[in-house]
């Protein structure tokens, strides 16, 4: 099994996701919850990531098919929505794309069910964590990593359950400090992860370059 491949994908869903960045925003929308209610809100969370994880690495490239995308034309402009979601964590910022526009912003709130959405879709499983995982995905099928693959998602969702079902006790002890310098920790990570999406889509597209 490819460890490295595995790490791989470990990284570029905690960068995109950033548990810990987001976990204000998890404080925030369930800040009228008693604990109980809080974990259980964490659990629902999980379960959406997960099957949102599930379906987008095993029917994604299906998906594509139907409508007649090829895989590298994806991975081009999954690379550059990735890019400008690393780019927005740099500056400091969220990313439109995952944390909603600002009339968006404004129904958070009011969501009936605030595990689906918006913490489920599109916080965490936004349009970023699904070009991720198709083109992993890919990766894996070309290569016969599905282990790796698997095991660099179970890992990241053992991780997110955690941080979110500890939100309450993490939220306390970390600094909006420790929250900053993570978010834009996360931001150079996936833009090295972002120009890697790019650069292999474009050999690919185009052999001459290589």
């Amino acid at each position: 099994m490819d460890f490295a491949f595995a790490a791989k994908v470990f990284a570029a869903l905690f960068a995109i996701m950033n548990p810990i960045a987001n976990l204000p925003i998890f404080l925030s929308l369930t800040s009228g919850m008693s604990e109980g209610e809080q974990r259980r809100t964490a659990i629902l969370v999980l379960a959406t990531v997960a099957v949102g994880c599930f379906v987008s690495a095993v029917a994604g490239q299906a998906i594509l098919g139907f409508f007649g995308l090829d895989v590298n034309h994806f991975r081009l402009a999954g690379g550059l929505i990735v890019l400008l979601i690393a780019l927005s964590m740099l500056h400091g910022e969220d990313s439109a794309t995952h944390g909603g526009s600002g009339a968006e912003k404004a129904t958070f709130a009011s969501a009936s069910n605030v595990a689906f959405y918006p913490l489920g879709i599109p916080i965490l499983m936004g349009p970023g964590t699904i070009s991720a995982l198709i083109v992993y995905a890919d990766t894996a099928q070309h290569t016969g990593d599905y282990a790796a693959l698997a095991i660099g998602i179970l890992a990241f969702l053992a991780l997110l359950g955690t941080t979110l079902i500890a939100g309450p006790f993490i939220g306390r002890v970390l600094s909006s400090t420790v929250m900053t310098v993570t978010k834009r920790l996360m931001g150079m990570v996936l833009a090295a992860i972002a120009m890697e999406m790019l650069v292999a889509s474009l050999r690919a597209l185009f052999p001459g370059l290589t």
